[in-house]
């Protein structure tokens, strides 16, 4: 629901990248365990990209790896090395967010589902489908 929304700041460890996303409080993380997840050990939770936003010289700091599909935008800070968001696979017109990369104070609960990434097509399916039918996610 839109009145459950707050406004969330966050980025990497040396501070270089910085953002804000609009999205409740209480979210439905992904403990995604494809072969970069896994290394990464980061848990996700996707929000739309018009409620994403890229603050300061942030663009400046930051490199993108991509792999498999080239469909991922794996980006990281040029300095620290830390993910704090990307464009999924599953969602290449949104943004995934490290719920550790959130600052602290906004998020008031986060569910965490398994996400089977070794298995994509299949557990893509099963884990998004619904939402292309109008469940939402």
């Amino acid at each position: 629901m839109e009145s459950d929304m707050v406004m969330h700041h966050g980025g990497c460890h040396c501070r270089r990248v910085r953002w804000r996303i609009q999205a409740p409080s209480s979210v439905v993380a992904l403990n995604c365990n494809c072969s970069v997840c896994s290394m990464r050990a980061g848990i996700q939770f996707i929000v739309p990209s018009e409620k994403f936003e890229l603050l300061g010289d942030s663009k400046e700091c930051l490199t993108t790896y991509t792999f498999g599909t080239h469909t991922a935008k794996h980006t990281f800070c040029k300095f620290c090395g830390i993910t704090s968001f990307y464009v999924p696979r599953a969602d290449p017109d949104g943004f995934s967010i490290t719920v550790s990369c959130v600052d602290p104070g906004t998020l008031t609960h986060v569910e965490i589902k398994h996400f089977d990434g070794q298995n994509w097509e299949r557990s893509y399916n099963q884990a998004f489908a619904s939402c292309s039918q109008g469940a939402g996610c």
